[in-house]
């Protein structure tokens, strides 16, 4: 085995406004530098590190559970020798944000490192940068098949949704963990960079995968825009359910 080969992309330091639009919520995150995987995880990746067949490298591995990529991340960082990102026990994860390993992007981060400075939707011609709905696709396409965004990033857009490390909403889903980007099947209303979606860290997707972070942190519990405390004080919310909401327990 040769190890991953996972390209990173450096992500300068700065700010991005995030959007929640089911709660009327926009907040402000700053952000340091980081590096952000080139393009996602593919199955020939997702193979030499933890066995799971790759019957097409090229393309995004899909059907990887949240839990499943945590366990990549710490398999990768391993290989290079680096301090794993997270402790697991059973389905507990614990990010230890002061380690050099490769990990989820916080959904700030990611959101920062696919706008790469637009303010728009989407940051080109959808037809240039990604596959959705409008190619008819039945199955992923291979990584890097469009135009990159201007951070160097392929199919961040588009293509499959991508985990992230943060919680959907603690206080309504329970342990359901944010993805973004949206699918190949998906129009241009779900393939832009502020939808949030989410599912249990469980779940398994034909167009859901992962792209892999890596940058550490001196805050204790708390970086890039998430804090442990701020996922704690969200859960013991309790108010009424929006309308479209169903209830997760």
């Amino acid at each position: 085995m040769e190890g991953a080969d996972i390209e990173l992309a450096y992500i300068p330091p700065g700010a991005v406004q995030l959007h929640d639009a089911r709660l009327k919520r926009r907040w402000t995150v700053e952000l340091e530098s980081f590096e952000l995987g080139v393009y996602p995880v593919t199955e020939e990746q997702v193979a030499e590190l933890i066995g799971e067949p790759a019957a097409h490298p090229r393309r995004p591995a899909t059907g990887i559970s949240w839990l499943r990529a945590i366990r990549f991340c710490n398999a990768a960082s391993e290989w290079e020798g680096l301090d794993p990102a997270y402790s697991v026990d059973g389905e507990e994860v614990t990010w230890h944000v002061d380690s050099d390993g490769y990990r989820l992007p916080t959904e700030a981060e990611w959101e920062y490192a696919c706008r790469a400075g637009s303010t728009g939707p989407h940051y080109g011609p959808l037809a240039e940068i990604t596959w959705t709905s409008a190619d008819g696709l039945g199955a992923p396409h291979d990584v890097g098949g469009r135009l990159p965004n201007l951070n160097g990033l392929f199919d961040t857009l588009g293509n499959v949704w991508e985990w992230c490390w943060d919680y959907l909403d603690p206080a309504r889903y329970d342990d359901y963990r944010v993805f973004r980007g949206g699918g190949f099947a998906d129009d241009a209303w779900s393939v832009r960079a502020s939808v949030r979606r989410g599912g249990s860290p469980r779940t398994q997707h034909e167009d859901l995968g992962f792209r892999v972070a890596r940058g550490r942190f001196d805050a204790e519990g708390a970086a890039q825009g998430w804090s442990a405390e701020a996922d704690r004080e969200r859960a013991a919310l309790e108010f009424p359910l929006p309308p479209g909401w169903t209830p997760r327990r």
